[in-house]
C-alpha cells in the first residue's frame, strides 16, 4: 500500500478538520500522515509508540510532507498503560489491535481517552485466524461485537483494501457511547512497554 491507499481507507469517515487525535501504535506513521491529511493543519496529533526510532522516522516524514512538525506530538509509550493525554475527539488504531488478545479491556481503556461521543478508527486484517506476525487478528464482524461490549456503538465498515498477506484490510469506525463519561487519563508512561 502507499499513502494514497492509507488515506482512502480513512477518507469515508468524513472527518471534521481540527481536533485532538491519537494514533496508538503509530510506528513510522503511515496512517498518522494519512490522518493528518484528512483532519488538516489545525489538528493536534499524538503519535504513540514504544519505538522511539520509528517515531523519529515519522517526524522526518511529517516534516518532508508538511514542511514542519506543527501539530505533531510524539509520545514514546506503551498504549496499553494509562497515558497522559488531553481528552480526544478521536483515536486511530491501524494494525495495532491484532497484537492484543484481550481486546475488550484494551478498547475500554481507549474509551477513557475519548470525549463522550468520541470516535475510534480501526484498520485491521479482515480475518480471525492469526499467525506468528499477526497473532490475534480481528475481522470486522468480530470488531463490531467487541466494540459494542467495550462501550462503543454505531460501528460501521468504512473501506477495504486487498492484502497479499492475509486476505484484505478493512477500516472501521465506532463511537464511544454518550452515556459513558470520560475518565481522565493517568500518569504518563513515556518510554515504557510495547505498542
Amino acid at each position: 500500500m502507499d499513502h494514497h491507499d492509507y488515506v482512502n481507507l480513512l477518507r469515508p469517515a468524513l472527518l471534521e478538520p481540527g481536533g485532538r487525535w491519537a494514533d496508538l501504535g503509530a510506528g513510522s506513521g503511515a496512517f498518522t500522515l494519512a490522518l493528518r491529511e484528512l483532519v488538516g493543519p489545525q489538528a493536534s496529533l499524538y503519535a504513540v509508540d514504544r519505538d522511539k526510532a520509528r517515531l523519529g522516522e515519522l517526524e522526518r516524514a511529517w516534516r518532508v510532507r508538511f514542511g514542519d512538525a506543527a501539530g505533531l506530538h510524539l509520545l514514546p509509550a506503551d498504549f496499553t498503560r494509562p497515558l497522559d493525554l488531553p481528552a480526544l475527539e478521536g483515536v486511530l488504531m491501524a494494525n495495532s489491535l491484532h497484537f492484543h488478545q484481550d481486546k475488550v479491556s484494551l478498547l475500554r481503556q481507549v474509551g477513557r481517552l475519548l470525549k463522550p461521543g468520541g470516535r475510534l478508527l480501526v484498520v485491521e486484517y479482515n480475518v480471525d485466524a492469526g499467525n506468528i506476525w499477526v497473532p490475534y487478528p480481528c475481522s470486522f464482524e468480530r470488531f463490531q461485537l467487541l466494540a459494542n461490549e467495550a462501550g462503543f456503538s454505531a460501528s460501521r465498515r468504512l473501506a477495504t483494501h486487498p492484502s497479499s498477506f492475509l486476505r484484505e484490510f478493512y477500516s472501521a469506525e465506532a463511537f464511544l457511547n454518550t452515556k459513558d463519561t470520560h475518565l481522565p487519563a493517568c500518569a504518563s508512561t513515556a518510554g515504557t512497554g510495547a505498542a
